[in-house]
Order: C-alpha cells, then structure tokens, then sequence
C-alpha cells in the first residue's frame, strides 16, 4: 500500500477500484498577463489498465469512462509533490458527475498516486505550440462508506 499525503487522503472511504494509466499529459504555449510563454494542460489522454487489460480510458473533462458504460467526471480539490520533479503531482478528485451504470457507480472520489513523468521539460517558443508529456499513474477510486 502507498503511503498517501495527508492532503489527498479521504478518510471515510473505500476503496473500489484501483487501476494503473498509461498515457499522456497534452500542453499548449500560452502568455500569461506578462507575455511570458508557459505550458498549460490542455488534457489529459491515458488508457486504464487492470491486471495488464484495457478497460476504460481517462481524457479532458477529467473524465474516466470504462468499457462497462460507467463514466465519472471530476474536479481536482487538493494536490501534493510527485515523488522527482519530472513528476506530475498526486491529486485528489471530486467526482461531479457520473453517467451510465457499472464499476464507477457511486464513486465520490478518485486519486492520481504513484506518478512518473508528465511535466514538461522543454521550454515554451511559440504560443499555440503542443506538446505531449508521457506519464503514467495509478488512479485509486473511492466510495463513501
């Protein structure tokens, strides 16, 4: 078992499903107020991953859509350091919506654990360039209990 950050902890919850995400973290040049260029996500696109199978995707919304027809879509409520500064952070999720009916029925909260690589390690030259990061992650879906 990982030992989680107490800022994406959620006490009170279950465990229901933990699977591992192969994919990328997409970004684009943009300027901030300054004018200065800086990567920003632009989405996420990973495939879910059980006992070595394919079994959902993970894409822009955050959404988590498995092959079951149960989807879940999310906004990130708290974060802490991945484990190397190539690593995107570990997340906490609240799940806002959900659609369809299976293994995410129900599911009230998702964590982004065990990250490696997604952060963008070349420097930003022209606004509107994109640029995919590999990565990969264990997503950790919890239910109240």
């Amino acid at each position: 078992m990982t030992n989680l950050p107490q800022a994406i902890e959620e006490p009170g919850e279950n465990v229901v499903l933990t699977v591992h995400a192969q994919g990328a973290q997409v970004y684009e040049a943009k300027a901030d107020e300054t004018g200065k260029l800086a990567w920003v996500l632009r989405e996420p696109t990973a495939t879910l991953l059980l006992d070595g199978k394919t079994i959902g995707r993970h894409y822009a919304g955050p959404n988590w859509e498995l092959a079951d027809g149960s989807a879940i879509v999310g906004k990130a409520v708290a974060n802490a350091p991945g484990t190397t500064d190539k690593d995107i952070p570990w997340l906490k999720i609240e799940v806002v919506s959900e659609r369809g009916n299976g293994r995410l029925t129900g599911i009230t909260t998702v964590q982004r654990i065990n990250t490696k690589g997604g952060k963008p390690e070349v420097p930003c030259t022209r606004a509107g360039d994109f640029l995919s990061v590999a990565y990969s992650t264990d997503y950790v879906f919890l239910k109240k209990a």
